[in-house]
């Protein structure tokens, strides 16, 4: 269980924060300069340099987004340069891109922060520009959208894997939907039927709340309250739901913690983002308090689930059902150990995992529920005090990593295992390294009393 630390202040991470973002600085330049762009996207590194792994086009994004972010923390303009630089001349296919369910990954992480910087007055206003972005998010959001399955209490957006499956990932993708339809979009399908893109992303967020978070209410042998399945499968024939299944994680019935983080960052920003919307609109779709009460108990149960079953200094085992966890004993009354030869740490979860207890901590104190939300925010600071520090900050200069410790697949035996050992350690992910630039950002942000960093600023 994560030991919070009750009198930990955002300000008592400024210097941790100060170091962290002079090595982001010599990361992103380092990839720029040595990685070789011709293999493809960089998705994981090997021996502290990035390589990469054909599966889907998810990363890019995190990439030229972390220059973004550089940027957006240092105020150094050689990063706002190469991130609008390659933004324009790479992620066009990845705007129109059919075959993933990843657009909130890759474009809000691009165009939509070259966008947010312009409205907050970081960049200079250009018209063409703000429109290129705008188009941008409005296309990708409408292409996300289009990966529609009807089920029966609704409809999901479906994962790569095919219309029956719905991924708990996805649930931080429903971004570029909203922007999308905060940017007026229209989309269209057969007989210019007009379809809501708000109403997608709502049916798609509680169709995971339903399928993809568990609430101790009996639903199998392994239900408890916030644990989350990977992968819900549904009968497309009908729209059943059928059964929880993983890809990256152990079992449909263990939780795979980036899944479960995807959950807590997910729901935690939708329910920021609702703030937005007015009642009225919200009244359409079952009204503001039937929505937001899904959303904060899918968030508050994933949250509580990521604080009890993580050890104490908050950085979680890949799976908390992993076959060899046993073999390390009494391992959530202790620190976290990279280093163990039975089961792997996952720091991108924690990094991913980190916001949504912010956030929901940030959320629930505006709401006056200040002894809730003083927990996840606390317990979310406990999480990035960790990262900020040695050994899931990599302070070598060789390698091209910033969070050490994260694994990509490793039911698949894809992540690079030292000589010497049973599982994989050392090494970085981009999602990861993404994250963990966001997360800090965040903070960095409420200390400097900055604007409230938030993915739809980029919405005028």
């Amino acid at each position: 269980m994560i030991k919070i630390k009750q009198d930990l202040q955002p300000a008592d991470l400024q210097k941790a924060l100060t170091r962290f973002w002079e090595l982001s600085s010599e990361k992103v330049s380092n990839i720029q300069r040595n990685y070789d762009v011709s293999k493809g996207s960089p998705v994981f590194t090997i021996k502290g340099q990035y390589s990469t792994r054909g599966w889907t086009e998810w990363t890019q994004g995190f990439q030229f987004g972390s220059a973004i972010l550089q940027f957006d923390a240092t105020g150094e303009q050689e990063f706002l340069e190469s991130g609008r630089k390659k933004t324009l001349e790479v992620m066009a296919p990845h705007v129109s891109h059919i075959g993933v369910h990843d657009h909130g990954f890759n474009n809000v992480s691009t165009y939509g922060n070259l966008l947010r910087l312009m409205h907050e007055g970081k960049t200079p206003f250009n018209e063409w520009e703000k429109n290129f972005y705008e188009l941008a998010l409005k296309i990708s959001g409408a292409v996300q959208a289009s990966r529609w399955t009807v089920s029966k209490n609704g409809g999901f957006i479906h994962s790569f894997n095919g219309p029956h499956s719905l991924f708990v990932d996805t649930i931080r993708s429903c971004r570029a939907l909203v922007v999308s339809h905060s940017l007026g979009h229209i989309f269209q399908s057969e007989n210019d039927i007009k379809i809501n893109l708000l109403e997608r992303a709502l049916l798609h967020c509680k169709a995971t709340a339903d399928y993809s978070v568990f609430y101790g209410e009996g639903r199998d042998t392994y239900d408890i309250w916030g644990r989350t399945a990977h992968e819900s499968i549904f009968n497309t024939k009908d729209g059943n739901f059928r059964a929880p299944n993983s890809q990256q994680g152990y079992t449909g019935f263990s939780t795979w913690t980036r899944g479960l983080a995807w959950a807590m960052c997910g729901f935690a920003e939708e329910l920021e983002y609702l703030q937005t919307i007015s009642d009225d609109e919200l009244a359409s779709f079952g009204g503001r308090p039937e929505i937001e009460a899904f959303m904060l108990k899918a968030a508050k149960a994933t949250c509580d689930f990521y604080i009890e079953h993580t050890p104490t200094d908050g950085v979680p085992y890949w799976d908390t059902g992993a076959p060899n966890l046993h073999k390390l004993g009494d391992y959530l009354s202790r620190a976290s150990d990279p280093y163990n030869n039975q089961e792997p740490i996952d720091s991108s979860a924690a990094a991913i995992g980190a916001q949504g207890l912010l956030r929901l901590g940030k959320f629930l104190q505006g709401r006056g529920e200040t002894q809730a939300g003083d927990k996840y925010w606390q317990a979310g600071l406990r999480v990035l005090q960790t990262l900020l520090q040695e050994p899931y900050l990599s302070t070598d200069t060789n390698h091209q990593g910033l969070l050490l410790h994260s694994v990509y697949h490793w039911p698949n035996g894809w992540d690079y295992v030292p000589e010497g050992s049973t599982i994989p350690y050392g090494e970085s992910s981009m999602w990861g390294d993404y994250h963990i630039r966001e997360v800090a950002l965040y903070v960095q942000k409420i200390i400097n009393n900055e604007p409230y960093y938030t993915f739809y600023n980029c919405v005028k």
